[in-house]
Formats: structure tokens, C-alpha cells, sequence
């Protein structure tokens, strides 16, 4: 279990940073096509996956040395999941509120593995 939440937290770092980067790139160019959108998607869904993993590692009584990274996992989930309640309905805002909401995300997925060890 362990394996997998260390792979998940690689993946998660690089599909958060690409999917950051396309919505950027998309919201320039102004119009965001639905490989844009899935990445997105995909992110925020390793996402849920990777706390998901951390809690089956919590019910089986394995802790991080640093009690910062559950602070860094969770403050990552809620940036990924607030453009959900917070962004604005205008579609160019709302892409740039998933592109930064996914960069933070990218930034304290960084930030959870350096606590993790």
C-alpha cells in the first residue's frame, strides 16, 4: 500500500503540473478542448485517490514522521476542489481558477512528500 501511495504522489505531482499547464496555454489561446478538461479531471481524481490511500494507511496504523503532511494532503484537496464552489461562471475565469487551484495542488503534493519521509 505503501508503493502504490508513493507512485500516486509521483503521478499526481506530474498530471497536476500538466494539467496546470494546459489550462494556462488553453485559457490563452481562448478556447479549452476536452483533453484540457480530462486532465483536470484526472488530476483531481489522483487526488481523491491518493487521500484515499493515505487513509487505508492510517486505518493500518502507519503515520508519516511529520504530522505537516496530512496538513499538506488535505490543504491540496481543498485547493483542487474550491474553483468547484468559488470559481465564477464565466468560462475563461473559471479555467484559470482550475489552472491555479491544480498548480497549488502540484505545489503541496511537493510539499506532502518531503513530509512523508
Amino acid at each position: 500500500m505503501l508503493t502504490a501511495h508513493h507512485v500516486n504522489a509521483f503521478l499526481l505531482i506530474a498530471v497536476c503540473v500538466v494539467a496546470s499547464a494546459a489550462a494556462f496555454v488553453a485559457r490563452r489561446r481562448g478556447r479549452a478542448g476536452k483533453a484540457v478538461s480530462q486532465l483536470l479531471a484526472l488530476a483531481q481524481t489522483l487526488l481523491i485517490a491518493q487521500v484515499g490511500l493515505g487513509l487505508l494507511l492510517l486505518s493500518d496504523h502507519r503515520r508519516a514522521a511529520d504530522r505537516l503532511h496530512y496538513a499538506y494532503g488535505t490543504f491540496a484537496l481543498l485547493a483542487a476542489l474550491s474553483p468547484w464552489l468559488y470559481a465564477p461562471v464565466d468560462p475563461r475565469a473559471r479555467l484559470l481558477w482550475f489552472a491555479v487551484a491544480t498548480l497549488v495542488a502540484a505545489a503541496l503534493g511537493v510539499r506532502a512528500y518531503m513530509t512523508a519521509a
